[in-house]
């Protein structure tokens, strides 16, 4: 009898003494897993960069990115195999991958709001309910056809029950995202589709939660009944005593107070022991993690700590490891011959016919329209995490060989990547005429008596306080009606599941945004402009808008068109350190703020923010500003001195124009009258100009709170003096684009050209302390305004050139 020796890998020890001391670091657990986390955060980042312009999500670069690392790929070299992911690391690397899954199921939980599938209408159950039965019933199908050829000798009932689940999940998580890249995710299609979803990922689990009860080694199917009638006794369990806990907890936790740590060290602790009692039970370990995401109350700061706390960590650093462990077990060389592939295609026609078929039917029984009956079928279509973990649950208890799995992953991945083209072809929403009843896109208007609507755009609770005390001179005369603001909180939306949370906000305007509801009422932000609205008694609406930063522009313009606002205001890229010195916190936030310029349907302003006011809001009764307006001529100039009349009209401000005026004598004169000769144009700019400053005059002969002054420079180096000696003040006031020869040369060696010649000097001169508010008048010609200001710098020079040729030589 002869017996086999067979050698088990030594369990590996967790530190190394060092190199120098002849120790490898890949031979120790703890090295080598920072290693293999390391190398898959950089590779799985690096792919979603590259997948950015597709407008794919990230776990499409994640679920590659495995695959790579794996023996698909860069596994095929043993040696690498071996050195990076040896097999002794494997029981260290699923440890840590289950632990990243525990709470990602967890923040999934967190996700599903009871009430919101308590309230899912008719048309998105009927959707739901067709989006799992049809494809439950074409993975059973397929399931007979992959048993008879390549899956021999399995469950048949679980390899049944797990089939019908692969193909018939919606990922939630992903879907959102997809939804709010393509500004989707609140128009009738995006709620519905969300609603079906949420329903979908629910039952998708209960689902699961069968499977795995059916695929126990147990022999006897008594077994699996205990298994699943334990589970339901510990949803029922954690219900009626887990789920008042955390209400309790909830409700001892104030917005604007930092949740305790207990109560936080308190909810990790009951994931893992909900985790252990559902794998005791039989049922994975996820499953007790997600059922204490769901029961936890989402009112109140208690969800959105515990999110902020985890998901970092779980996201960035253990849950990488799970692609990685999924990818070493997904070997794309075992689809080989033709029936293989043959299977494959089988299978992502089976999944993409069941769900996008009967989402697509059931979507015409609820008269909805044909485009967008099979945009829902795409979006419905969609995989994501989930289902790799479902698959990765049939692969370990032996329900799925290497070639199933690895088809199965192939169809997971094809099924998610061609959503987001697909949706795109099919579906494309008319993009609204302009608004007839759009009248005042800017601050200049003939009737100054009307409302003035003000879109104030922030990033952070950085720029809240300057923006309202700039809200509050904006108030002008003692009137509600008169002024009305729509701040938009402008808020990122990302791979986070704090993203889902923001999404549970969205309000039903066309927009992600939200206004209502007991949540809106406890966020900071709109606190702060609650107060301002009791206390200046001016309109304010707080808004939220949550989209990637590529298009970030696009909610900023579309609410401004559907709010008819006359101004837009933004706030600068960058901010003031207490040295005065200037830092860019995000440097995307300026593409943002250009790109809203170019494309804004009223006038714009970028706030250069120095402290305007202190950082508390100040009260109309302690306003004491000093504005100065300086001005060039042009339109731009004239919408700053128009808003700046406006402000004067508040009892607490007092308003200074100056205006500059080129002498025609000097020798730097021949630079304006060169302009205005090639620019024949501006002769009714310079009109309405000389128009404007003669009612301004009698404005200040008659108002002691505005005042006019005119400096009679000659060239550029008078300009700037003449302005350093006016920098004493609280906030400047300019235009983006002054006409004259002048304001074109100091735009020379202008850094940020968002701000114009003028802003730009300001904002670079760091003994300046006032704020500064750069104004872009509205004019249908703003796409073509940086082109034609190059064109007209180029003719000065040329003109100049032919000048000073023509010209005798001075010396």
């Amino acid at each position: 009898m002869v017996t086999a020796n067979v050698t088990c890998p030594q369990p590996m020890v967790a530190t190394s003494n060092g190199f120098f001391q002849g120790d490898s670091p890949l031979e120790f657990a703890l090295p080598l897993v920072i290693l293999q986390i390391c190398l898959v955060v950089a590779l799985t980042r690096g792919l979603a960069f590259l997948l950015r312009p597709l407008r794919q999500p990230r776990v499409i670069a994640e679920i590659v990115g495995g695959i790579l690392l794996g023996p698909s790929a860069l596994g095929r070299n043993k040696t690498y195999l071996h050195t990076v992911f040896p097999p002794k690391s494997v029981p260290v690397l699923d440890t840590l991958a289950n632990i990243g899954l525990l709470y990602f199921l967890f923040l999934s939980g967190l996700e599903i709001d009871p009430k919101a599938l308590r309230r899912t209408a008719k048309k998105a159950l009927a959707l739901a309910v067709a989006g799992i039965s049809l494809p439950f019933l074409m993975g059973i199908g397929s399931s007979l056809v992959l048993r008879a050829t390549i899956s021999k000798g399995v469950n048949d009932t679980a390899f049944l029950v797990y089939m019908g689940v692969a193909l018939s999940i919606t990922a939630f998580p992903v879907l959102a995202r997809i939804l709010a890249e393509l500004k989707l995710l609140t128009t009738d299609i995006g709620r519905m589709a969300m609603s079906a979803a949420a329903v979908n990922d629910v039952v998708a689990w209960v689902l699961l939660a069968l499977a795995i009860a059916v695929s126990g080694s147990g022999k006897s199917p008594l077994i699996a009944l205990w298994v699943l009638l334990s589970g339901c006794g510990f949803v029922i369990l954690a219900i009626l005593i887990v789920r008042p806990i955390f209400k309790w907890m909830a409700r001892r936790c104030h917005e604007g107070e930092p949740v305790q740590e207990t109560y936080v060290c308190g909810t990790l602790a009951a994931v893992l022991a909900a985790g252990f009692v559902t794998d005791a039970i039989g049922i994975h370990a996820m499953f007790g993690a997600f059922v204490i995401g769901v029961v936890i109350p989402k009112e109140g700061p208690l969800a959105g700590a515990l999110v902020e706390k985890v998901e970092d960590l779980v996201s960035g650093l253990f849950l990488p490891l799970f692609f990685v462990s999924s990818g070493l077990k997904t070997n794309v060389a075992t689809i080989e011959g033709l029936q293989s592939w043959g299977l494959l295609g089988l299978v992502i026609c089976t999944a993409c016919f069941g769900k996008i078929v009967g989402t697509f039917l059931v979507s015409l029984l609820c008269k909805l329209p044909v485009r967008e009956s099979l945009a829902l079928g795409f979006l419905m279509n969609t995989k994501g995490l989930v289902e790799l973990i479902v698959l990765n649950i049939g692969k370990d208890r032996k329900v799925l060989n290497d070639q199933t799995f690895a088809i199965m992953v192939l169809m997971a991945l094809f099924t998610t990547f061609i959503t987001t083209p697909l949706v795109l072809a099919v579906y494309k929403p008319a993009r609204k005429s302009r608004r007839p009843d759009y009248k005042y896109r800017t601050i200049e208007r003939k009737n100054t008596a009307t409302q003035l609507r003000i879109l104030a755009c922030f990033h952070s609770t950085r720029n809240i306080p300057s923006m309202i005390n700039l809200l509050e001179a904006s108030r002008g005369v003692q009137k509600v009606e008169n002024l009305s603001v729509y701040a938009l909180h402008l808020m990122e939306l990302s791979e986070r599941s704090s993203s889902i949370l923001m999404v549970h906000k969205a309000r039903k305007n066309g927009l992600p945004f939200w206004n209502k509801g007991p949540r809106a009422d406890s966020d900071q932000v709109v606190v702060a402009f609650e107060a301002f609205k009791q206390l200046s008694h001016v309109s304010v609406r707080p808004m939220t808008a949550i989209s990637s930063m590529m298009d970030m522009h696009e909610d900023i313009c579309t609410t401004a068109e559907r709010k008819r606002a006359a101004l837009i205001i933004l706030p600068f890229h960058r901010h003031y350190r207490f040295d005065g010195s200037l830092e860019t916190s995000r440097p995307e936030l300026r593409l943002v703020s250009r790109k809203v310029l170019t494309h804004s349907p009223c006038s714009v302003g970028i706030l250069v923010d120095r402290g305007l006011g202190g950082s508390t809001h100040v009260s109309g009764s302690n306003v004491s500003y000093l504005i100065r307006v300086i001005f060039f001529g042009g339109r731009d100039d004239r919408e700053a001195l128009t808003y700046g009349l406006r402000m004067a009209e508040h009892p607490g401000i007092s308003v200074e124009v100056i205006r500059f005026v080129v002498n025609p004598e000097a020798a730097g004169g021949e630079i304006v009258s060169f302009h205005m000769a090639v620019h024949s144009s501006c002769m009714k700019s310079l009109s309405m100009d000389e128009e404007m400053i003669s009612e301004l005059k009698q404005t200040a002969s008659k108002d002691i709170s505005v005042k006019y002054d005119e400096k009679v420079v000659r060239n550029a180096t008078e300009t700037l003096d003449a302005i350093q000696e006016v920098k004493q003040c609280n906030l400047f006031l300019v235009g983006a684009t002054p006409e004259g020869g002048i304001g074109l040369l100091l735009d020379r060696h202008n850094e940020c050209e968002e701000l114009g010649p003028i802003g730009g000097l300001l904002t670079s001169d760091s003994t300046v302390t006032a704020s500064v508010l750069v104004i872009q008048q509205y004019s249908d010609g703003n796409n073509n305004l940086a082109t034609s200001e190059e064109a007209a710098v180029s003719q000065l020079e040329e003109g100049l050139q032919e000048k000073n040729k023509s010209s005798p030589d001075s010396n």
